[in-house]
């Protein structure tokens, strides 16, 4: 009697304990995480060279998923220096203040075939915006690749203030691009 009452607890515990994700380790090498945004009717790329993903991921079971994405924003980069500057400045990122921007996600929905959407809060400047990733992800073995965009608009995160608040020149939709390879 003793031994069924011990493997029905056992049996209980185990079904109600959380699935481990696999934990995955970023190839930064092999990865980008950047910007575009119209900026006086051409496109305006940048990417950030510094910034940390915390990914616990199995794609057979997305509820117990956890990621979190710290960006170093006086990391951004592009080809127009001045440009650069100004971002980082206190009308743009306002990197002396707010050094980084974080997204922590909520929950991730698979899609069909190898599509999913990460859904999560983002903050930039301390203020925080609900956005949703969709992204694809392929995998190899113990090799992972994740491609995806989110749209947001600047101006929630009160990026780009005083004389750079309207919608000309630089656009209030950015594109945020992330294309990541991480092994297991």
């Amino acid at each position: 009697m003793k031994r069924l009452a011990f493997c029905a607890a056992a049996a209980f515990a185990l079904s109600v304990a959380p699935a481990c994700a696999a934990h995955w380790r970023v190839d930064y090498a092999k990865s980008r995480l950047g910007f575009t945004v119209q900026w006086s009717g051409e496109a305006f790329s940048a990417q950030f060279r510094h910034w940390d993903a915390d990914i616990d991921f199995d794609p057979a079971d997305v509820a117990h998923a956890r990621v979190a994405v710290t960006v170093d924003l006086a990391s951004e980069a592009s080809d127009e220096p001045d440009f650069d500057s100004g971002l980082k400045g206190a009308q743009g990122f306002e990197t002396s203040r707010f050094p980084t921007a974080r997204f922590v996600v909520k929950t991730i929905t698979a899609k069909p075939g190898n599509g999913y959407v990460a859904n999560g809060t983002l903050n930039i400047r301390g203020i925080s915006r609900d956005v949703a990733l969709p992204f694809s992800l392929t995998m190899s073995g113990d090799t992972a690749h994740m491609v995806g965009t989110a749209h947001v608009l600047r101006t929630d995160f009160a990026v780009g203030q005083g004389e750079w608040a309207a919608p000309t020149p630089v656009s209030h939709d950015v594109t945020v691009t992330v294309d990541l390879t991480a092994t297991k």
